[in-house]
């Protein structure tokens, strides 16, 4: 099993944004990228910083899918399985979908002969977690029932993604063979090594190969763990701090238990399935010291997210 890289080995060297995220410990909660959907494509090959326009996938057609896909509030990445092959090979391309609403999560996968067949998907429907009509819209969809990983190691977004995200997704693919792609983009490059978790869409960071076992195993259960835990998709970056904040109270790590309720501007609230609530103060404060976000970038005082103890609410 290829060992996972340590923060202060050679392979984070000082200088790359990962190791100022890691010695400052810049709270991970709330660094999720938001959105109610995933659809992640199949290419293989080289990927530019801007994969979707900048890969052997037609760059009309990447563009502009990739805006529709913003326009729903769906996220849109492309993938590769891990390891070498042969990136001008005629081939179909593996798709998954995926719906990350607490209730309405599912994930359905299929081979498309060619991208440009994702035009008949009904995005809209995706974003409401509507699997019926998704299926009836691309049939080649079917239900996949075991969650796959998707570990982001495009260096040519971030330094950190291929440095720490390979040696990652190298290491999992032995261990769960055939559940695991290379991704080009999931956001937070200081975060690296990077993975979201599908169909849940629960994104980690700071993982290692043992961790990431930990968190597939948890979401073939149905659950999630803390450790390095960003936050789900569905929620916006306030909520997804807030939830995490309620999970490592009361240690609650069912996937759909908690809901987003109310993000207001100085609390969130979030209510458990059993009735509890809790309100979570939630705050931007700007980083001291100022640090890179991307590798090669200068320093800044970025906003970082910081939550208060949850308070409980009444019970229903």
């Amino acid at each position: 099993m290829t060992p996972a890289p340590d923060a202060l080995s050679n392979t984070a060297r000082p200088g790359l944004c990962s190791t100022y995220c890691r010695v400052l410990r810049e709270p991970l909660a709330g660094t999720a990228v938001v959105a109610k959907g995933w659809v992640v494509l199949e290419q293989p090959g080289p990927w530019g910083a801007k994969a979707p326009t900048q890969s052997h996938l037609d760059a009309e057609f990447g563009g502009a899918f990739d805006d529709e896909c913003k326009k729903a509030d769906l996220r849109f990445g492309l993938i590769r399985s891990p390891g070498r092959h042969a990136d001008a090979a005629e081939r179909s391309h593996q798709v998954f979908v995926a719906s990350t609403t607490p209730g309405r999560s599912w994930l359905l996968g299929g081979r498309l002969a060619d991208p440009s067949e994702l035009r008949d998907l009904d995005l809209g429907a995706v974003a409401r977690g509507d699997r019926a009509a998704v299926i009836a819209s691309l049939p080649a969809l079917l239900p996949v029932d075991e969650p796959v990983v998707l570990v982001c190691t495009n260096g040519k977004r971030d330094e950190c993604c291929a440095l720490l995200g390979r040696p990652l997704v190298s290491g999992l693919a032995e261990r769960a063979p055939g559940r695991v792609w290379e991704a080009n983009h999931l956001g937070g490059h200081r975060f690296a090594p990077t993975a979201t978790y599908l169909p849940a869409g629960t994104m980690h960071g700071h993982l290692t190969v043992e961790t990431a076992v930990e968190a597939l195993a948890a979401a073939d259960r149905g659950e999630t763990i803390t450790t390095g835990l960003r936050g789900r998709s569905t929620w916006s970056k306030r909520g997804q701090a807030a939830e995490v904040a309620v999970r490592e109270l009361t240690g609650e790590l069912s996937l759909d238990a908690l809901r987003v309720m109310a993000d207001d501007p100085e609390t969130v609230t979030v209510q458990h399935l059993d009735g509890r609530s809790w309100i979570v103060p939630v705050t931007s404060t700007l980083a001291d010291p100022p640090r890179p976000d991307s590798c090669g970038k200068e320093p800044f005082a970025m906003s970082i997210l910081q939550t208060g103890t949850p308070v409980s609410g009444s019970i229903r």
